[in-house]
């Protein structure tokens, strides 16, 4: 199977096979968003990241084996309208940024701080804290050991910017400073991105433009 990671509100997911790794990305809700469902393939545990709208597609890509945690990128919206559901269905753990997750209505049963691991079966994603789209948005990576780098990044980095700062000049700094230092600075040009929202891109696609985003201020 070719993985495009070009999906559709109502139409299928989409599966990236990775040798440790199953990653099925599916677009949910009026804001086009994002749903990644992560397998281990060495144990069959799932872990969901952003129940962002449309429980009954969520579940049902999720299927008979249930997941064991929900990790919510940063706590707007669009991103957790389901998350109760899903997590009434399944009984999974939450996970969200530390300084977000007052701002979600579902507790977080583990409040995440950058650089802290958090594991799918045999399979080991590391958060990173981003200042700017909100206080306390994730990144998670997976340094894939058979291959490069993937990185699921919310809302703080899309195909042509990073996410939106609400004209904040200073809130659009540091959000570029941290995906700067955080990301391009510490991952290759091959990392695959997975954002949440659109299509997917890479940091060699986005690396070149880094200064042209910090000219134009967004």
């Amino acid at each position: 199977m070719t993985y495009s990671g070009a999906v559709k509100v109502g139409g299928p997911a989409d599966v990236h096979e990775l040798a440790d790794l199953m990653i099925s990305k599916v677009a949910v809700g009026p804001m086009d968003n994002n749903a990644y469902l992560l397998r281990c393939r060495a144990t069959g545990e799932q872990l969901l990241i952003d129940a962002a709208a449309d429980p009954e597609t969520l579940l049902q890509l999720i299927g008979d084996d249930s997941i064991a945690s929900v990790v919510t990128t940063h706590r707007h919206g669009d991103h957790w309208q389901a998350l109760e559901e899903v997590v009434r269905a399944t009984g999974a753990r939450t996970y969200a940024g530390r300084h977000d997750a007052d701002g979600i209505p579902v507790p977080t049963d583990v409040p995440v701080d950058d650089g802290d691991t958090i594991r799918v079966g045999r399979v080991e994603l590391t958060a990173r804290h981003l200042v700017g789209h909100t206080p306390g948005s994730i990144v998670l990576v997976y340094d894939d050991p058979h291959g490069h780098p993937h990185v699921f990044t919310g809302d703080c980095l899309f195909p042509g910017g990073v996410g939106n700062t609400r004209d904040d000049p200073k809130a659009f700094t540091s959000l570029l400073d941290g995906v700067e230092e955080k990301l391009f600075a510490r991952l290759p040009d091959e990392t695959w991105v997975y954002p949440g929202h659109g299509k997917d891109t890479s940091l060699g696609e986005e690396r070149p433009h880094l200064a042209e985003w910090r000219a134009r201020g967004w």
